[in-house]
C-alpha cells in the first residue's frame, strides 16, 4: 500500500503527532523525550511567540492504515530575511525504517516550501535555535539530553539513499569527566583577569530575575550567537516566554554572570547550565509529568540526584573572549559541580569548525562522543 500524507488539523490529530515519538521510542535506553506540554506549546501557533515571524505545518504519514511517521516545515521568514535564503526547514521528523515513508515526508515539506516559493529544504531545524537541531549521525549509542535530538541509526542512512541532500553544517558535542579540581590553568587566569580587567563572578537570584536580569541573560544570547549557523535573535516577546519557560526551574548555584564593574556591572558572559534532566525524562511516562513524572525532575532539579551537568548555554561577549571570562566561568562552576557529586559534564551542539569555542575544553579531558548534521537539498 501507497503512503498517505495527512496534515495535521485539529487537536486530535496534534496529540497523535506529538505521541508518535513516545511510541517510536518506548523502551530506548537512549532516547530522551520531551515533556509533552513543552512540544504542545512549541507547535501551537497560539502559544509559541515564533509564529510572529514563522509559519509551519505538521503531516503525518500512515502506512498500511497505521501512523508511520511525522514531520514539520517550518519557514523562518525572519531567518530567511537575515542569511538571504528562501528555506524551508524540516523539523520533528520521525518515521519507521521504511524509506517509502520517510521519503513521502520528506516530499510533503518539499512541496510545502515550493507552495509558499521556497528555493531549499533544511533541516532538521526548529522554530529558532532554542529548539533542537541536527540530525545524530554518530554516537547512537549515548544517552541523549533534554536539549538536543536523539534518532536511530537508520535516519542519515535513509537521507544518503534519497540522494540529493548535501551537507550543510556539521556538529560535534563532548563528554567532559569531571576534575578532581579547578584546572591550574582556570585558577590561575581568573585570579589575572579580575584584578588586569575588574571583571568579577555576579551569582543571581530570583529576585535578581524579577528586576530584568532574566531578560538580560537572552539578550546576552542574541549579542554571543548572533554569527552562528542560521541564528536569528530572539524578539522581546520571545525572550520573555523563555525567561517564563526556563528560568523558574533553573538552580542558580549552577548559573554563572560575569560582569565588567569598570563598567556599572554591565554583563558580558553568562553560562546557563543544569543537573542532567535525561534519566528524570526517561522516567515521565509518555512526556507526562504525573503521576510521578514530577518527582524525578524535582530531584534532579532541585537536589542535583543525577551523576551529570548540561552546559546549556554559554556566551561571552566578542571583546571579552580574549580577555578570558570563561576563565572565571569555570573557576566559578566548577567547585560547585565538585560538591554537587556530578561525574560528568556534556556540552552542547557546537559547530564543527567553531574552534574558539572548542578550544575551552582544551584544560579539560574531553571526548568528542556525539556528531550530528544539517542537510540541504535545493528544489
Amino acid at each position: 500500500m501507497s503512503v498517505e500524507i495527512k496534515r495535521v488539523e485539529n487537536r486530535k490529530q496534534l496529540d497523535s503527532f506529538i505521541n508518535f515519538h513516545y511510541d517510536l521510542y518506548e523502551g530506548s535506553p537512549y532516547d530522551v523525550p520531551s515533556l509533552y506540554n513543552d512540544e504542545l506549546n512549541t507547535l501551537s501557533k497560539d502559544r509559541n511567540a515564533a509564529f510572529e515571524f514563522c509559519e509551519a505545518e505538521y503531516f503525518l504519514a500512515y502506512k498500511d492504515g497505521r501512523l508511520a511517521g511525522r514531520v514539520a516545515a517550518i519557514i523562518n521568514h525572519r531567518a530567511n530575511d537575515r542569511w538571504a535564503q528562501s528555506d524551508v526547514r524540516f523539523g520533528w521528523l520521525d518515521f519507521i525504517d521504511d524509506i517509502e515513508v520517510s521519503r513521502a515526508l520528506l516530499d510533503a515539506v518539499a512541496d510545502y516550501g515550493r507552495s509558499k516559493g521556497m528555493t531549499a529544504v533544511v533541516g532538521p531545524l526548529g522554530f529558532t535555535d532554542m529548539d533542537p537541531e541536527g540530525m545524530l549521525t554518530w554516537g547512537f549509542d549515548k544517552l541523549g539530553t533534554m536539549a538536543t535530538i536523539y534518532n536511530y541509526e537508520y535516519y542519515p542512512r535513509h537521507i544518503e539513499q534519497m540522494g540529493g541532500w548535501e551537507k550543510d553544517n556539521d556538529y560535534v558535542e563532548y563528554f567532559l569527566p569531571m576534575p578532581d579540581t579547578v584546572p591550574e590553568k582556570f585558577t590561575k587566569l581568573a585570579s589575572m583577569i579580575e584584578q588586569r580587567y575588574n571583571l568579577r563572578v555576579k551569582k543571581l537570584n530570583r529576585k535578581d530575575v524579577d528586576n530584568g536580569y532574566g531578560r538580560r541573560l537572552f539578550e546576552i544570547i542574541n549579542e554571543t550567537y548572533v554569527d552562528l549557523y542560521g541564528f536569528v535573535s530572539l524578539t522581546d516577546k520571545q525572550i520573555d516566554q523563555y525567561v517564563k519557560m526556563f528560568l523558574p526551574a533553573v538552580n542558580f548555584d549552577f548559573v554563572t554572570v560575569v560582569v565588567d564593574a569598570n563598567k556599572d556591572d554591565k554583563i558580558v558572559g553568562i553560562a546557563i547550565t543544569i543537573p542532567s534532566l535525561s534519566k528524570a525524562l526517561q522516567k515521565c511516562r509518555r512526556g507526562r509529568l504525573f503521576p510521578f513524572g514530577w518527582w524525578h525532575l524535582l530531584r534532579a532539579i532541585k537536589f542535583g540526584k543525577t551523576e551529570g551537568v548540561d552546559l546549556l548555554l554559554i556566551g561571552v561577549l566578542p571583546e571579552y573572549r580574549s580577555k578570558g571570562a570563561n576563565a572565571l566561568i569555570f573557576a566559578d562552576l566548577i567547585p560547585r559541580y565538585i560538591k554537587a557529586g556530578f561525574k560528568w559534564g556534556e556540552s552542547q551542539v557546537e559547530m564543527e569548525n567553531n574552534t574558539g569555542v572548542q578550544g575551552q575544553w582544551s584544560a579539560f579531558e574531553h571526548i568528542n562522543h556525539k556528531r550530528r548534521r544539517c542537510f540541504r537539498k535545493t528544489l
